[in-house]
C-alpha cells in the first residue's frame, strides 16, 4: 500500500509532506519523538519551555543527527513575574542571616505553609538545605531567560520557531530574515489577531480540550471564529484531536493543519516517565482536571491528590516563576519518595481515545491514513448531499 496523500498550503509553508505537528510539550518533545514525528512527515517541535541554551543546542544537534527534515523548537515567553530573588542587604550593614534563603522563604507565608503542610499530608521529605538554587526555579517567569533560549535558536538557525505562550511578534523579522517561520498558539480570538497583526506566519487555535497549558474555549467554537478573524493567515486546530476524524474534522472547519499533543504524549520515543503514560492510558475523558498548580497559567492534567488538595487550600495561583517554586518543592519532594502520581502529568481529554504506547510514526501514519480515508470517500459514503 502507498503512502496516503494529504497536503495543505502548510505543508508548502513549512516545507513537510503532512499538515501534522507535533506539539511542543516541555519534558516530553525532545529529540528522539522529534525527529520521529518529522521523518514520518510531520513537523516535529522540539519543547524547550525549561531548557537553557546549551540544552537546546544539545538537543537541536541531536535532532539533526536523526533527521535532515524541518523541524521546529518552542519555548514560552511569559508575561508573569520573575520568580523572587534575595533582596540586597543596606549599605554597610552586614546581613544578620548568612545562610541564603530558599526562593520558597521569599514567598508570603500562606504558600509557605501550603508546601510545608502538603510534604506532610503526602509523607514527602524536604528539600535538602544544601540544594543549589542559582538554576531552574526562576526560568520560567524570567523575560531574559526567554531571550537567551530565542537567541541560541536563531544562531542554530532552527527552520520553525514556535511559542506555547506569548506573542512571538518581536522575533518575526529576525526568522524571516533567514528562512525561518514562525507558529504562536492562542486560546481566543483577540490573541489570534494580535498574532496576525505582528506577522506570526502560522497561528495555532488551541481549545480548552487540550492537554498542558490551555483556555476557556472549545475547539469546535473556537476553531472557526480565528480562522474567520485572521484570515489569510493560516491556522491550525489544537485540542480534542486524537485520531484522523480529528484530522479531518479540523480541515473540514477550515484549518489547515493540526496541533498534536495528547497522542503523542504515550508514544514509546516520547521523553516520559511509563506511570504518567500509563496514567493516561487509564484515564477516561473525565479524568483531567485545569489547575493553576504547577505553573500559575491554566493547565490541564491527569487529576490527582495534590491537585485536589492544592484546590482545596482555596490559594490564588502567584504568577509564572513565583508559582514554579511551590510546584517544584513539592514535585521535587514526589520525586526522591517514587510517588510520581503526584507529579505534573499534563493531557488532554482525549485520553480516553488511548489504549496502547505506540511508535511516533505509527501514530501520524494511522491518523494520517484515516483523515485521507474520511475526506477521500468514506464522508461522500455516509453523506447524501448537493449544493
Amino acid at each position: 500500500m502507498g503512502r496516503p496523500v494529504l497536503r495543505t498550503r502548510l505543508c508548502d509553508i513549512l516545507d513537510i509532506e503532512y499538515p501534522v505537528i507535533l506539539a511542543g510539550m516541555g519534558g516530553v518533545a525532545t529529540a528522539e519523538l522529534v525527529a520521529a514525528v518529522s521523518e514520518a512527515g510531520g513537523l516535529g517541535i522540539l519543547g524547550a519551555a525549561s531548557m537553557p541554551p546549551d540544552e537546546i543546542e544539545r538537543q537541536v544537534r541531536r535532532v539533526r543527527d536523526l533527521t535532515s527534515r524541518p523541524f521546529g523548537v518552542d519555548v514560552l515567553l511569559p508575561s508573569g513575574v520573575a520568580a523572587p530573588t534575595a533582596p540586597p542587604a543596606a549599605e554597610g550593614k552586614p546581613q544578620a542571616d548568612a545562610r541564603p534563603k530558599r526562593p520558597l522563604e521569599y514567598l508570603p507565608q500562606p504558600y509557605q505553609d501550603f508546601v510545608h503542610n502538603a510534604e506532610h499530608e503526602f509523607g514527602l521529605p524536604p528539600r535538602p538545605e544544601d540544594q543549589d538554587w542559582s538554576s531552574g526555579m526562576r526560568r520560567l517567569g524570567s523575560a531574559g531567560f526567554s531571550k537567551s533560549q530565542v537567541e541560541t535558536i536563531l544562531e542554530l538557525k532552527v527552520p520553525v520557531f514556535a511559542a506555547g505562550l506569548g506573542n512571538p511578534g518581536p522575533y518575526v523579522e529576525a526568522f524571516r530574515a533567514q528562512g525561518g517561520k514562525v507558529i504562536g498558539l492562542v486560546g481566543n480570538v483577540k490573541n489570534a489577531r494580535r498574532l496576525a497583526d505582528s506577522g506570526t506566519d502560522v497561528v495555532v487555535a488551541q481549545g480548552t480540550e487540550a492537554g498542558g497549558h490551555t483556555g476557556r474555549i472549545g475547539t469546535m467554537a473556537l476553531l472557526p471564529q480565528v480562522i474567520d478573524a485572521i484570515a489569510p493567515t493560516p491556522v491550525c486546530a489544537a485540542g480534542g484531536i486524537g485520531d484522523g476524524r480529528g484530522v479531518a474534522g479540523a480541515l473540514a472547519m477550515g484549518a489547515d493543519g493540526v496541533w498534536v499533543g495528547t497522542a503523542f504524549l504515550v508514544s514509546k520515543e516520547a521523553t516520559w516517565p511509563d506511570l504518567l503514560k500509563q496514567r493516561i492510558l487509564a484515564a477516561t475523558e473525565e479524568d483531567t482536571r485545569v489547575t493553576r498548580l504547577y505553573s500559575g497559567k491554566t493547565m490541564r492534567n491527569i487529576n490527582n491528590p495534590l491537585i485536589e488538595y492544592w484546590e482545596s487550600q482555596k490559594l490564588d495561583a502567584l504568577p509564572m516563576g513565583m508559582q514554579g517554586i511551590i510546584s517544584g518543592e513539592i514535585m521535587a519532594g514526589a520525586t526522591r519518595a517514587q510517588k510520581l502520581e503526584l507529579l505534573m502529568n499534563p493531557a488532554g481529554q482525549i485520553s480516553g481515545m488511548l489504549h496502547e504506547s505506540r511508535s511516533a510514526r505509527d501514530i501520524l501514519e494511522d491518523m494520517v491514513r484515516e483523515a485521507a480515508a474520511i475526506i477521500a470517500g468514506d464522508l461522500a459514503r455516509r453523506v447524501t448531499a448537493s449544493v
